[in-house]
């Protein structure tokens, strides 16, 4: 007997994945039928953790399910796969905040890459907060920079929370904002994110992976993207380390309406459209010398702007 229904992806193990009808947190394996797959040929992944999608199960056969539509997104986040490819990359979807971690030091932060990424989740519509991890780590030698890093964010419009494992300042706090909602932790490797996740939530540990592969039918597989289910209430999708960022599908005109202290400061610009590079009358480019739009952040979008294909 065939059965249909509804689900939502909580692990995508590359032709496996694993579902669950949520909020129930009852796994079940499912594959894709090929049609879906041939239809994403510009996308790595037509499926990502997050999706909610229609299946059908036959009783009468020892298999998984079969996904057969994935019904349509809120939100995501999206990234191309390489530098120059045309291929992009889901990282997650449906995501009601998406908590984008960096470091100061150990590794050392790369604003571009943060900005890069701050601006995909403006364009996809997806809320964002910004996590400073490992503070214990150099505040005392580093607080001017801790402050400064502050100001830039804030200042664009981002709420930034300062945490650390090892004294567990800002965990309450996450823990907290994370209860009844379908979180996304990202950033690079190496800023603590799986540490983090684990300090929310104890149980958890995203470095071994709490979901066993023998759902998966004894398949071996690495798991790249997982949503975990929160003790405390909620969800959140854990994703690999990400190294390069390349922005997808968006025109280099559009870039600066999706930097939000620009595109306010715009409405004064005496040009439509404006670049704010050149043009007389820019009130982005005075609002910089003024120092109420950052120099750091405007320079990552002129570098958007100059260098976009090196990041595609």
């Amino acid at each position: 007997m065939i059965a249909k229904g509804e689900a939502t992806v909580v692990k995508n193990a590359g032709s496996h994945y694993l579902l669950s009808a949520l909020p129930e947190w009852n796994l079940f394996p499912a594959v894709l039928r090929g049609k879906i797959r041939l239809k994403a040929s510009e996308i790595t992944n037509p499926i990502a953790v997050g999706d909610r999608v229609r299946y059908q199960t036959d009783d009468s056969l020892d298999a998984p399910a079969l996904i057969t539509e994935i019904l349509p997104r809120s939100n995501y986040v999206i990234r191309r796969s390489t530098n120059l490819s045309r291929q992009a990359h889901i990282i997650a979807a449906n995501v009601d905040r998406a908590y984008i971690i960096v470091s100061l030091y150990f590794p050392e932060i790369k604003l571009p890459f943060l900005d890069r990424i701050l601006v995909t989740c403006e364009v996809y519509g997806v809320p964002v907060t910004i996590v400073l991890s490992k503070v214990d780590m150099y505040r005392d030698v580093a607080q001017e920079q801790i402050d400064a890093f502050k100001g830039i964010y804030e200042g664009a419009g981002y709420r930034v929370i300062e945490t650390s494992v090892e004294t567990g300042e800002g965990i309450d706090e996450i823990r907290e904002a994370c209860k009844g909602k379908i979180n996304l932790f990202s950033g690079e490797s190496g800023v603590g994110k799986s540490s983090l996740i684990k300090a929310i939530d104890p149980t958890l540990d995203p470095k071994i992976g709490r979901i066993s592969d023998a759902h998966l039918q004894g398949k071996h597989t690495t798991s790249l993207y997982e949503m975990y289910r929160l003790s405390t209430g909620g969800y959140v999708i854990d994703s690999p380390g990400i190294r390069g960022f390349g922005l997808v599908d968006l025109e280099k005109e559009e870039i600066s309406k999706y930097f939000p202290e620009m595109l306010e400061a715009s409405r004064a610009c005496r040009f439509t459209p404006c670049t704010h590079t050149h043009e007389p009358g820019c009130a982005v480019k005075a609002a910089v010398d003024a120092g109420t739009i950052s120099a750091e952040r405007y320079n990552s979008y002129l570098g958007m702007l100059e260098e976009d294909q090196k990041f595609r």
